[in-house]
């Protein structure tokens, strides 16, 4: 069972169809009880990092994905949802995170225009890794303001928009990318379903 975190904060549907045609039966939920039970946890996020604290924390579900965390079992965290795994982010002020990865959310310095929107390369650290697999190409496709500063052993590829940063992460069960997989074409799609083989 992979349960899609309903918690208000964007792009639940479009994740959760692109999930349903790769085979992964997907539902959505703000049930603590379901986030602990569930095979694959996918945390998505369209939004400020401060109401989507909020907002888990109000449905209990901020304590549920730390726990289930603990029991290393596996969450997929997607754009804000990835960012959500950081210590803190400094979106509009300084908030805290899930703290499931070491790690700071910062805004774009030296970015040519804010947001970062549009199609972007991956370099993967590891092209042998099985998440990059049978891949046509590299290109994904992000929508941010805000990226992640973490330990190098963390990250599993980079992406370049003025400044070299974390597209993709991982820390023992937790993975996050700061692009959309959803909405990036027949790459995302092969990259959600090496995902599944994965798991």
């Amino acid at each position: 069972m992979t349960v899609v975190v309903d918690y208000e904060m964007g792009n639940l549907l479009s994740v959760t169809k692109a999930l349903e045609e790769l085979g992964y039966k997907p539902s959505l939920s703000s049930d603590p009880r379901k986030i602990l039970e569930a095979d694959l946890v996918v945390l998505p996020g369209v939004g400020a990092f401060r109401d989507a604290v909020r907002n888990l924390k109000e449905k209990g579900l901020f304590l549920a994905l730390k726990e289930r965390a603990s029991l290393n079992r596996p969450i997929l965290g997607i754009c804000l949802g990835m960012q959500l795994f950081f210590t803190k982010s400094y979106e509009d002020g300084e908030y805290e995170g899930l703290d499931l990865i070491p790690g700071e959310v910062v805004r774009f310095q030296k970015a040519p225009k804010i947001p970062h929107m549009g199609w972007n390369n991956l370099v993967p650290v590891d092209t042998t890794h099985e998440l990059f697999k049978n891949l046509p190409d590299y290109y994904v496709y992000f929508v941010h303001s805000y990226y992640a500063q973490t330990d190098s052993k963390y990250v599993l590829a980079y992406t370049e928009y003025g400044e070299r940063f974390p597209a993709a992460v991982m820390g023992g069960s937790i993975i996050g990318f700061q692009f959309h997989p959803e909405k990036s074409g027949p790459v995302g799609r092969q990259i959600l379903k090496n995902l599944r083989e994965m798991l």
